[in-house]
């Protein structure tokens, strides 16, 4: 991946993850570029393929591409930041992650956002700064 393909990467998701939101000013939390679609299948290293991911989320997501929604119980596919608006799928109670959608609540389980340190990280980044994860 070249320079200016990872430049366009961070400066689209304004230096925080796309998935859970997470600002990459936490510089010991090692942000990643993700590729939505792994390259196992056959997902291409292109602008439109890749997502910033914190370190948390990338590891638990993988090459996954769906995961089961956990109210009805059906294989959708996961939340995709190229194709997805972001607040039409998720909200913030606090510091919990709510998924809206079935897309959402199955990336929300398959990446275990509402980890319990992740809740925890997203409390402290709460009371320093309330608008941390506004759009």
């Amino acid at each position: 991946m070249d320079a200016e393909l990872e430049k366009l990467v961070w400066e689209r998701a304004r230096r925080r993850c796309e998935y859970c939101r997470l600002p990459a000013t936490l510089e010991w939390l090692h942000f990643q570029i993700d590729h939505i679609i792994a390259l196992k299948h056959m997902g291409l290293t292109i602008g439109d393929n890749l997502a910033l991911s914190c370190f948390h989320c990338n590891s638990y997501k993988g090459p996954n591409i769906a995961g089961i929604d956990p109210v009805s119980g059906r294989l959708v596919r996961l939340f995709n930041p190229r194709r997805d608006i972001w607040r039409e799928h998720f909200e913030l109670d606090g510091a919990i992650l709510n998924g809206s959608t079935p897309r959402a609540r199955a990336t929300i389980q398959v990446l275990w956002i509402n980890h319990p340190r992740m809740i925890r990280l997203r409390t402290a980044l709460l009371l320093e700064n309330e608008t941390v994860f506004a759009d």
